[in-house]
């Protein structure tokens, strides 16, 4: 028995309109009907699916995948190695990018008085003068920029090294909490929010509720803070996003 067009749209997270979408334009029609004309999809159907989601998630356009997956030269294990090799490189580029923005996320609220020696066991070779006059231009003019600059100008190398510590803590746990299927509205996963707004507050500025809202949503919006935060857990950045959010709503009643 094959499965219904609800039912793969439902294992496959797509929508039962894409899957039409894809059956109208020749991309993935289904090898059976029913008596009753409905669509039946079998393995090689869902086969099909997997390889059209996995390059599409890689970039392609619907017209790439369709002439990579009907060239009769291309078989399966073709099509699993070149995924393979897209994926690994695509994962190359992120976790540099990752690290970069962390270093660019530090820089950004640096104003350390530190010696050469101490500025390259925190930052390695990254310039941080270059990227804190940027950050200065960019932020220069808010309230919260003035106020973390006058706390971080009084921070020792051990003083950021305990921030560091504190917030890899907070971010291990709400990763956790993720991972276990904490709800993002629950007082558990709430709490874990207040955690990190008051080491915000504490650290670097005062972090209202409405503005840890925004941060949430700067993490989940913004491509640049994704790929920070993800690498804790894929899709981390979205729950942070629910979790900072329910906790403003909590705390604004």
């Amino acid at each position: 028995m094959g499965l219904t067009v609800g039912e793969v749209a439902r294992i496959s997270g797509q929508t039962v309109r894409t899957l039409h979408h894809y059956d109208r334009i020749g991309l993935l029609v289904p090898a059976e009907r029913t008596a009753s004309g409905y669509r039946s999809y079998g393995d090689a159907d869902l086969e099909r699916l997997r390889q059209i989601l996995t390059y599409r998630e890689l970039g392609f356009g619907l017209d790439e995948i369709a002439a990579l997956l009907d060239d009769p030269a291309i078989d399966t294990r073709a099509h699993l190695a070149r995924q393979h090799r897209l994926v690994t490189e695509r994962i190359d580029r992120l976790r540099a990018m990752a690290h970069a923005l962390e270093l660019l996320m530090k820089a950004d609220t640096v104003g350390l008085d530190l010696t050469p020696q101490e500025r390259l066991e925190l930052f390695g070779d990254f310039d941080v003068d270059a990227h804190t006059a940027e950050a200065e231009h960019r932020w220069g003019h808010t309230d919260a920029w003035a106020q973390s600059q006058r706390r971080v100008n009084r921070y020792t190398k051990q003083d950021w090294e305990r921030l560091h510590a504190e917030g890899e803590r907070i971010c291990r746990d709400l990763a956790q909490a993720m991972a276990d299927g904490v709800p993002a509205d629950s007082p558990a996963a709430m709490d874990l929010a207040e955690r990190h707004r008051d080491h915000i507050t504490r650290w670097f500025y005062d972090c209202t509720p409405q503005i840890h809202r925004g941060l949430g949503q700067l993490y989940a919006n913004d491509a640049r803070f994704t790929a920070a935060v993800d690498p804790h857990r894929e899709g981390l950045s979205a729950y942070l996003r629910d979790v900072f959010a329910a906790n403003a709503d909590r705390l604004e009643d």
